[in-house]
């Protein structure tokens, strides 16, 4: 008997015999050919899958669709190897490699899955690791010691007992219970936006509905698959109600008021609305507040509650045309006919100005330094602006006026002297025009 021998034997082990080392090699060469059909499948159907699943499935921020090659591949290899496993009664020694493959596929797989759903990093290496632990510890007979092992680790809390092993779990089970909820959330959220007979609020409103519905779902479901007692809840649901009338409560108001617009439909994303010094369209309504997007750029995130109490101006809600007034001043001495009808073509050849509604001209009255005018035109897309339409109409009307000879008054002021101060023991100085006296 060799040192080695005589090593495992101590330990309760033993070298493989022929019949197992025989039953190792078959083993290997199944779980050859199972990553052989693996990476066919992942070559033949990983990008018509991925294509098919961004289609039907996915949104523009889905991750999955771009790692589908890949779970399928890692997917097909598990299966086989899984198939393979329940088709006979191994031994442990052609467990090993059966466990070894079946456990880092499917490791591979949830990690491609949780990843692509946007699970932290850490979250999706530790369920991956706790699957290929516990899938080739069952290949090889020792998942029973495992847990048992983990479970000798902890102290009783109570009519609790709280070990490793119950906190492996919890782990487990939440990831898996939030991943579940990221993927259903995406698969309702594309069904209702690809939904033909809802407009783009309704659709908004289902989502936000639907993401509400499948979180509390989730976690009536996680709370009895972890066996937590509700009634350990009775004090927590006290501490929170106080919360929400306390420190909550512009949270929940918010909340509340998104929910309110979404089915109120007075604001939209795409309307354009003031509110205060803000001025844009609205990109987002959020949970908590309302995304609008200024001409300069910036995003204002102002709180649904604001767009409830406060007057709130939307230039989309039943009409999206807005009539824009641009103020002209022009000398007396003009022609006035002319000088109206310079203003009309002007706004006319604007391009973004309408036909129909047709521009006008007001005279509104007779200033102080010439006949004050107002351009009223009319324009069908107010989220591009509406500084840019002044300033493309008095453009045109510039050089128009400079053709016609038009002019445009400016301030003057005419000062009369009555007299000019002389020196002292002196007469003034008479004025110009003034006849001396003899």
């Amino acid at each position: 008997m060799t040192s080695v021998e005589a090593w495992l034997n101590a330990n309760g082990l033993s070298l493989p015999s022929q019949a197992d080392a025989l039953e190792v090699a078959i083993a290997g060469a199944l779980m050859l050919l199972a990553l052989a059909l693996g990476v066919f499948a992942g070559r033949a159907l990983g990008v018509r899958a991925g294509q098919l699943w961004k289609t039907h499935v996915a949104h523009h921020g889905e991750g999955l669709w771009e790692r589908m090659p890949a779970i399928i591949r890692h997917g097909v290899t598990a299966l086989a190897a899984a198939i393979v496993m329940s088709a006979y009664p191994w031994s442990p020694w052609g467990g090993l490699p059966i466990g070894l493959t079946l456990g880092s596929a499917a490791a591979m797989v949830a990690h491609q899955i949780l990843r692509g759903l946007g699970i932290p990093r850490w979250a999706s290496w530790l369920v991956s690791g706790i699957l290929l632990v516990a899938l080739f510890s069952r290949a090889v007979g020792g998942l029973d010691a495992i847990t048992a092992t983990l479970d000798g680790v902890g102290v009783d809390v109570g009519k609790r007992r709280l070990s490793l092993l119950a906190i492996t779990s919890a782990l487990l089970v939440i990831v898996i219970i939030v991943a579940i909820v990221r993927l259903t959330n995406r698969i309702v959220s594309h069904a209702i936006a690809r939904t033909s007979t809802l407009d783009a609020t309704q659709k908004l409103l289902g989502q936000k509905l639907a993401t509400i519905a499948i979180v509390i779902a989730a976690f009536l479901f996680s709370i009895d698959l972890l066996g937590i007692d509700l009634t350990a809840f009775a004090v927590f649901s006290g501490a929170m109600g106080l919360a929400v009338g306390f420190g909550l409560q512009k949270t929940v108001g918010n909340l509340i008021a998104g929910i309110i617009l979404l089915m109120d439909r007075s604001i939209k994303p795409g309307d354009v609305i003031v509110v205060g010094d803000s001025f844009g369209w609205v990109n987002k309504i959020g949970v908590r507040a309302v995304s609008v997007i200024t001409r300069d750029g910036k995003e204002h995130l102002i709180p649904n509650e604001n767009l409830m109490t406060q007057e709130v101006e939307n230039w989309s809600f039943s009409n999206r045309n807005v009539r824009v007034r641009i103020p002209v001043r022009i000398g007396y001495d003009c022609d006035l006919r002319l000088a109206q009808e310079l203003m009309l073509k002007a706004a006319t050849e604007s391009p973004r100005v309408l036909d129909s509604p047709s521009p006008n001209v007001w005279l509104t009255g007779f200033g102080v330094n010439g006949v004050e005018h107002e351009i009223l035109a009319w324009i069908s897309d107010p989220e591009s602006g509406v500084g840019n339409v002044k300033s493309d109409v008095l453009n045109r009307l510039w050089w128009k006026f400079k053709e016609a000879r038009i002019a445009l008054p400016f301030a003057q002021h005419d000062i009369h002297v009555k007299e000019w101060p002389g020196r002292p023991g002196e007469a003034p100085m008479p004025m110009s025009g003034d006849q001396p006296q003899n």
